[in-house]
């Protein structure tokens, strides 16, 4: 889905927009940059994809030189629609992701000073400029410069969502690189509930090349399973399903291949589908507790140095939408290895279940 800029408009020469934009920037011309953004504001909507393919490098290599702030967000999302209409994520992710981070942290800062300064019982306020106050300046400080650069992080994070996840989704190598760094910030942040960063978090916390070992509870066996690009349990569920019963490992009915193909397929699904994908399994944590299909494979538990995940008899009929959390984003699975009947027995051992896997003898 796009970023911004959905209406198509009469085509104009972005090219140009862009080199008057960094001519103006580095001249410090705050009336020549003021025109020359505008005019790539106008741009990149209208332009070709031809011509979005380059620009999207060099409008996120101009984000560091615009001030805190200014319109750095905005800059964002015209290198993001870029991306998305076929620049390289991994040119324009550095600087993207760069703001993303120092705006997360900005506003957390803002709420530990609002906090210390405030009554108890004293609700964090929305995020909204109108907020914004000589009063409200003042309670973060004496410096103002620094205030303001606070208060508009706070007010602005969510709209760096789209382009970080204009460069996430579309490269590997993107979310092997920054994910990690900007995870926690974005966690805690989220955990405050004043913003909805539930896309950012999923899109950071996704695995890549990640192996799991999978325990089949009911029949004692286990597997290793090689994963990557799974935006929720949802997916993750209907692809273990498809490598193990699918693959004739374990018994219980396999998906179907339109819930499969939604899960796996480079290509987008084009809107919502009314495709259904149906549970086979109970997804288990090592100590029993239950592994939500709403939440992440982040969430599965590290045991011994590996994400350890045990699969039950389902203990009642589920199904949902198949269509995967990130559009642009294709999920995959694949057998490693089945275990032997001994390393099943030993990971069983560092379950709750104790040091024997059903239907193997003790």
């Amino acid at each position: 889905m796009p970023v911004i800029f959905k209406r198509k408009r009469k085509a104009t020469g972005l090219t140009a927009a862009v080199s008057e934009l960094q001519e103006g920037v580095a001249a410090r011309d705050g009336d020549r940059t003021e025109r020359a953004f505008a005019a790539v504001m106008e741009g990149v909507p209208a332009a070709s994809d031809a011509e979005r393919v380059p620009a999207g490098p060099l409008l996120a290599a101009l984000i560091p030189a615009f001030p805190p702030t200014g319109p750095r967000p905005m800059l964002a999302m015209a290198a993001g629609y870029c991306v998305e209409r076929g620049a390289d994520p991994l040119a324009c992710a550095e600087p993207i992701l760069g703001g993303v981070h120092q705006d997360l942290l900005d506003a957390l800062e803002f709420a530990r000073r609002w906090t210390a300064t405030g009554a108890a019982e004293e609700d964090l306020p929305a995020a909204d400029e109108e907020i914004i106050d000589d009063a409200l300046l003042a309670r973060l400080g004496s410096d103002a410069d620094e205030a303001l650069r606070l208060v508009l992080a706070w007010c602005a994070i969510e709209e760096w969502q789209p382009p970080a996840l204009a460069v996430l989704c579309r490269s590997t190598e993107v979310r092997r690189r920054y994910a990690a760094a900007l995870l926690p910030a974005c966690r805690e942040l989220a955990a405050l509930q004043r913003h909805d960063l539930t896309c950012l978090a999923h899109a950071l916390a996704v695995l890549d090349d990640e192996s799991l070992v999978v325990l089949h509870r009911p029949t004692g066996t286990g597997f290793e399973v090689r994963i990557g690009g799974i935006g929720d349990n949802f997916q993750l569920h209907t692809l273990l399903a498809h490598v193990l019963i699918g693959g004739g490992h374990v018994p219980g009915e396999r998906p179907s291949a339109e819930s499969v193909r939604l899960a796996t397929d480079p290509e987008p699904a084009q809107g919502r589908t009314g495709a259904v994908a149906t549970g086979a399994f109970e997804l288990l944590a090592p100590d029993g507790e239950r592994i939500w299909n709403e939440g992440l494979p982040d969430d599965i538990p590290v045991v011994e140095g590996r994400r350890l995940l045990v699969l039950d008899e389902p203990t009642y009929s589920r199904s949902w939408n198949a269509d995967r959390f990130f559009p642009h984003l294709p999920g995959a699975a694949e057998l490693a290895r089945v275990l032997t009947a001994d390393e099943a027995r030993t990971w069983f051992a560092r379950t709750s279940l104790g040091g024997t896997a059903p239907g193997q003898p003790s």
